[in-house]
């Protein structure tokens, strides 16, 4: 990709008509992570998730012309410790054939320009520990790998079984 294409880029908040293309992009990044048997979600999932009446996240795309090539997905977090608000970014992807690019580093750019503008404290995500290239560039961008925390979570069934005690 050259510099002219990378600026040719637009970062927009996803629209309805962008979800087909956000959910052809999260099976790729399931693919990718190797967590092809968790992706479960359908596009009507996401169109209610992303902008229903009572959408639980926002999304970016990156679009280069009139194609989808990337997007962010995150949602408001809150700190205890702090008080304050902040942001979960829940993913960050970019085709293959536009990583290194900077198409990345737009999209996560644009959230925390969106972070600042809304009094955030905080722009949190995780990464894999295995994916040694993003954890460098996360590094790149001055944020800390918080190798003490564990992330721990309850499945569908996990939430039902637990709530029956």
């Amino acid at each position: 990709m050259t510099k002219n294409e990378v600026e040719e880029v637009e970062v927009r908040a996803a629209q309805k008509s962008d979800i087909a293309s956000i959910h052809g992009l999260i099976a790729e990044l399931a693919d990718f992570e190797n967590l092809q048997h968790q992706f479960v979600t359908t596009i009507e999932d996401l169109e209610q998730g992303l902008t229903g009446e009572n959408c639980a996240a926002e999304a970016l795309v990156a679009e280069l012309g009139e194609v989808i090539i990337g997007y962010a997905i995150f949602y408001r977090s809150y700190s205890t410790f702090i008080g304050k608000a902040g942001l979960w970014l829940e993913d960050l992807y970019v085709k293959p054939d536009f990583r290194g690019d900077g198409v990345g580093q737009l999209l996560i750019l644009a959230v925390a320009k969106l972070a600042e503008e809304r009094g955030c404290q905080s722009l949190e995500w995780s990464v894999l520990d295995w994916n040694e290239r993003a954890i460098k560039y996360y590094e790149s961008l001055g944020a800390d790998a918080m190798s003490e925390w564990k992330i721990t979570r309850l499945d569908r069934e996990g939430i039902e079984s637990l709530s029956k005690t």
